[in-house]
C-alpha cells in the first residue's frame, strides 16, 4: 500500500484550469492561422485568450452558484450542467469579444472578422473544454471515493484482526489465573491487578487504528508482568524504548503476540526459563527511515529444520503479518530468526514516515 495522493486545494485546482484554458486558447489560435494563413496571429491570439478567459471565469462563477455537495467532483450535472455550459460559453463569447474589440479599437459587429465562424469555434471549443474539466473532476471524485473505501476496508480489517488477537491473549491469561487461584491466591490477586490494568489500557485504545509506541510498550510491560507472576524467577525481561520514539504511531497489539510466542515456544519449554528483551530503534534517515521493533528471547530457539525467513507461522505471528500488510503493504515486514547461539529474534520493520489512514471520528 503506497502513499495516497490527495486532490489539490480548490484555489490551486481553479488556477490549473485557467492555465489549461489558456493552453487550449493558444492551440486554437494557432490552428486558426494554420487553416487560414490570411489571418493575423496576434489578432487571433488576443480574441482567443479574451474569449477563453471570460468563459473560464464565468464557468467558475456559475459552478460555485449551481453546484451541490453531492455533485461528483463539484461539477453540476443534469439541467444545471447545461445552464453552466450555455451561460459560460455565450457570456464568455460576448464579454471576450467586447474586450478584444476594445483592445484593437474596432467592433466585430461592423464587419471586422467572421462572427458566425467565431461563434461556432467558441461553441465547439467551449464544449470540449467544459467536458474535459467535468470528466477530470468526476475522475478525481471517483478516485477519492475509492481511496476512502480502501481506508474504511483497511480499518475494518485491522479491527477484525485485533478482535481475533484479544480473545487469544485473554484465554491464555485466564487459564493461568485459574491455576494460580488454587495454588497461590496472593499471586493470583497480584496477577488479577495486572490483568485489570492491561484490559483498561486495551479498552482505552480499542477504537484506534494506531496508538503511540509508548502505549504499545506499556501494554507489553503489563503482559510481561502478568507472565512474571506466573513464572516467577524463570522469567526476566527489559523494555528499551528511546524517548524520541514514544509518540510514533503503531498498530495496537503488534508486539504482544511476539512476546507471547517467545514465552510459550521459547522460555516455557526450558526448565530454567530465560530472558526477553523488547526494544525499538530507527534505521536509515529522512524519507527512507524505518522503525525496527525487536523481541529477543534466550529460549530453546528455532527447530533445526525451520526455514528461518519463513519461521513463525503460528496464530500470533500470522496476525502480526496480516496487520502489517493491511497498514503498510509490502513496506512492512516481520522476520523470525535465530538469536545468535541461543534463543530467537522476532523483528518487525516498517517505514517511520508513512501516511496512515485517518482515525475514525470518536462516537
Amino acid at each position: 500500500m503506497g502513499v495516497a495522493a490527495h486532490p489539490a486545494p480548490e484555489g490551486i485546482a481553479r488556477l490549473r484550469r485557467g492555465l489549461q484554458t489558456w493552453a487550449f486558447c493558444l492551440a486554437i489560435s494557432s490552428v486558426q492561422v494554420f487553416v487560414d494563413p490570411a489571418k493575423r496571429y496576434l489578432v487571433e491570439l488576443v480574441y482567443s485568450l479574451s474569449i477563453g478567459t471570460a468563459c473560464w471565469l464565468l464557468a467558475e462563477l456559475s459552478r460555485q452558484v449551481l453546484r451541490r455537495p453531492t455533485d461528483p467532483g463539484g461539477w453540476p450535472h443534469d439541467w444545471r450542467g447545461a445552464v453552466l455550459f450555455v451561460f459560460s460559453v455565450a457570456g464568455g463569447f460576448l464579454v471576450g469579444t467586447l474586450l478584444a474589440d476594445a483592445w484593437f479599437g474596432w467592433s466585430s459587429w461592423d464587419g471586422h472578422g467572421d462572427v458566425k465562424r467565431s461563434v461556432a469555434v467558441t461553441a465547439v471549443a467551449g464544449f470540449g473544454i467544459t467536458y474535459f474539466f467535468h470528466s477530470r473532476g468526476r475522475a478525481a471524485h471517483l478516485e477519492a471515493a475509492a481511496r476512502e473505501a480502501a481506508r474504511t476496508a483497511t480499518e475494518s480489517r485491522l479491527k477484525l484482526l485485533e478482535t481475533q488477537l484479544e480473545p487469544h491473549m485473554l484465554f491464555n491469561t485466564l487459564a493461568n489465573l485459574q491455576a494460580l487461584v488454587a495454588t497461590d491466591p496472593p499471586r493470583a490477586g497480584e496477577m488479577l491487578d495486572h490483568l485489570i490494568a492491561y484490559l483498561r489500557a486495551t479498552l482505552g485504545g480499542s477504537r484506534a487504528t494506531l496508538h503511540p509506541l509508548q502505549a504499545e510498550f506499556a501494554r507489553v510491560g503489563d503482559y510481561l508482568a502478568l507472565m512474571q507472576i506466573r513464572m516467577g524467577g524463570r522469567l526476566a525481561f527489559a523494555l528499551d524504548l528511546p524517548g524520541a520514539l514514544g509518540a510514533v504511531p503503531v498498530p495496537p497489539l503488534l508486539l504482544q503476540p511476539l512476546v507471547e510466542n517467545a514465552i510459550r515456544h521459547g522460555l516455557e519449554p526450558q526448565v530454567e526459563g530465560g530472558r526477553i528483551d523488547v526494544s525499538a530503534r530507527t534505521e536509515g534517515q529522512g524519507a527512507q527511515a524505518q522503525l525496527l521493533l525487536e523481541v529477543r528471547d534466550t529460549g530453546i530457539g528455532l527447530p533445526a529444520a525451520a526455514a528461518l525467513p519463513q519461521a513463525g507461522s503460528g496464530f500470533g505471528t500470522a496476525q502480526v503479518r496480516e496487520r502489517l500488510a493491511a497498514l503498510y503493504g509490502s513496506a512492512g515486514a516481520i522476520e523470525i530468526i535465530a538469536n545468535g547461539r541461543r534463543g530467537t529474534l522476532a523483528s518487525v520493520r516498517f517505514p517511520l514516515h508513512f501516511e496512515h489512514p485517518q482515525e475514525p471520528p470518536a462516537r
